[in-house]
Formats: structure tokens, sequence, C-alpha cells
């Protein structure tokens, strides 16, 4: 049953901007966890959820992010935090796409931000640090800052469906949170939560086992 593995990027297939987030939290004497905090609050409609969206500049973004910071009484550099998406590849999650691509369909689902600059190099060309590490392996990318709605937006994954030609009961979908999870899994997604590379593995490899199993 299973055809097509979906996998967000930040987190999954390289570490996790939270663990930078928590860096910068200390250096800069602020709260730990006020940064996932501020995004918590309003989730569709703050100013990160907009810029996901393309709905603002990166220059709004920075003026909107720290004014949410500072109604929870925290200064903060926007600039700071948007550098703290610069991750790494996770190289045995790498490994493991180049195997799985010979016998399913893969894509990336990323909450991902839109690049100031006009860039019209084609499709494979993101401003996500790192894809086009990645970006040969798979058959597709959905971004929510080019198509206007993000995870865990239901509309998001309906697309990644229509895009990747399989029903929502033939995926599975791999995010390091939980709050993106739960509409895939409604929509009857077999779905992982990212703790770590091996786990992840671990759990994809047994999902795929059990679905040829029944077959």
């Amino acid at each position: 049953m299973i055809k097509a593995i979906l996998f967000d990027f930040g987190g999954v297939i390289t570490t996790s901007p939270f663990d930078a987030f928590g860096e910068y939290e200390r250096e800069a004497e602020i709260p730990s966890g006020v940064i996932r905090k501020i995004n918590s609050i309003n989730p569709d409609t703050n100013a990160w959820a907009k810029y996901e969206r393309n709905e603002v500049t990166r220059d709004q973004f920075i003026s909107s992010f720290e004014d949410e910071a500072v109604a929870l009484g925290v200064s903060l550099s926007a600039e700071r935090v948007l550098k703290c998406l610069e991750t790494t590849i996770r190289p045995n999650m790498v490994d493991a796409m180049k195997s799985l691509r010979k016998e399913y369909k893969l894509a990336i689902l990323t909450n991902n931000l839109q690049q100031s600059s006009n860039d019209s190099t084609g499709d494979k060309k993101s401003p996500t640090a790192h894809l086009e590490m990645v970006i040969d392996l798979v058959d597709h990318v959905i971004e929510s800052s080019k198509i206007g709605v993000r995870k865990p937006e239901r509309a998001f994954y309906e697309e990644a469906c229509r895009v990747v030609g399989a029903d929502s009961a033939e995926c599975v979908f791999l995010d390091d949170l939980g709050i993106n999870l739960k509409p895939a899994r409604q929509m009857g997604m077999r779905t992982i939560k990212v703790m770590s590379e091996q786990q992840a593995l671990d759990d994809l490899y047994e999902v795929l086992s059990e679905n040829k199993y029944k077959d």
C-alpha cells in the first residue's frame, strides 16, 4: 500500500534548528524555549506563519517577530533567530533516501522562508539551506512559501498527495513536530515523529516492512 515517503526537511533530513534556538537563548540570556513559545502563540497568523506563506517581506517579518517577543517581555534579534535555521545534513538519512528512491516516490514537505532576491534559476532552486544537496534524490519538493499554505494546514497535505500522485493512506510522513503529524495522521497517512536520525530510520523501515508483509 505504501507508494510515497514524505520527509520534512529541517529536523529530519537536516539537524534540528531547535538546538540552535536553545544556543541563542543561552547566548542572549533570554528564557529557554521562548522562541518556540513565540511561534506557538497565534500559530496560523503570527509573523513566522505569514513569512512561511510568503505573505510578508523579510523586513516585515523581523519587525513583527521582534514585536511579538517584546509582548512576552523579551528583547531579541529576529535576524539572529533566522541564522539558527542554518543546519547540517544527516548523512544516514541521505543514504536511506538514495536506496528508497528505487522503490518509492519521495518528496520533501517543508515550511520555508522565501528569499528576498529574485531568483529564476528554475523549479529546483530553493532558499532552504542544503536543499540543493538532496533535491535530486526526490521526485518533488512542496514548499509553503511557494504554494501559500503551510503545515499543519490540511490543504498543504492535500496538495502534497496531489503532487506525488498518491492517496493519503499510501503515504508515510516523517516530521519532528507532533503538531504537523496530527492532520496527516487524521487523513490516513502513516506518521513518524523524528527525535533522532537512527530512531527515525528504524521506525521508517519497520513501517515499510510491515507494509510489505501485509501485501
